[in-house]
Order: C-alpha cells, then sequence, then structure tokens
C-alpha cells in the first residue's frame, strides 16, 4: 500500500511560480513510477502533466515543457512539481498519482492517489 499526501496549492497571477509537494509512505516505494496529474476545470479525466520514472528521467507534456520541473528527494520520499511561468491553461486540481506498473500519462494506469491540491491562475 501506498499513501500519498499533496500540499502545495494555491492561487497566483500569471507569470508566477508555484511547488507542489507530494508526501508518499508505504511499501517499496523505490519501485514506484509517480507523476502528477491535473483535472482541469469542467474536465472529467485527469490529464498526465508531469512523469518520473523508476530511473529518475522525468517525461512533460508539451504545454509545460520548459516551465515545468518534477523531482524526487528520495531521502524523504517527496515528489516535486515546480511550476514557473505559470499559465491560466495550467489551473486545476493536481493530484499525486504512482504505480508500480508502466510509467504512463494514462490516469488510468495509476493505482495511488492523493487527495490533490487546487491551483488557481488569474490572468
Amino acid at each position: 500500500q501506498v499513501y500519498l499526501t499533496e500540499s502545495g496549492g494555491g492561487s497566483v497571477p500569471a507569470g508566477a511560480s508555484l511547488r507542489l509537494s507530494c508526501a508518499a509512505s508505504g511499501n517499496m516505494l523505490r519501485n514506484l513510477c509517480m507523476g502528477w496529474f491535473r483535472l482541469a476545470p469542467g474536465e472529467k479525466e485527469r490529464e498526465g502533466v508531469a512523469i518520473l520514472s523508476r530511473d529518475g528521467t522525468p517525461t512533460y507534456i508539451d504545454s509545460v515543457k520548459g516551465r515545468f520541473t518534477i523531482s524526487k528527494d528520495p531521502t524523504t520520499n517527496t515528489l516535486y512539481l515546480q511550476m514557473d511561468n505559470v499559465k491560466p491553461t495550467d489551473a486545476g486540481m493536481y493530484f499525486c498519482g504512482a504505480d508500480y506498473g508502466q510509467c504512463t500519462f494514462r490516469a488510468g494506469w495509476y493505482n495511488y492517489w492523493g487527495q490533490g491540491t487546487q491551483v488557481a491562475v488569474s490572468s
């Protein structure tokens, strides 16, 4: 079992920065693929934003490349998402997802989720 707790969301103006955190606890954390997913306003499905594979390789969707950075502190088992130069289209509920299986942007593949943290961006 894996437990995830997100924090760091807030309401910021366009162009600002935010850092989201996801504290992980549980078993075999080193074997997890982890990522950040966004549920945008009005949408029904979570969208993968950034994924960190087991070997530490980050992958991003095109819309956040060059602005977002995903990273992990193995000493504290905390996953981060540094969000720079945020845009109104970045707004939504951000979830940390984790799974022992394949690393993918498809939210349906992930079995472990946090409760989410809200990000609002004003133009």
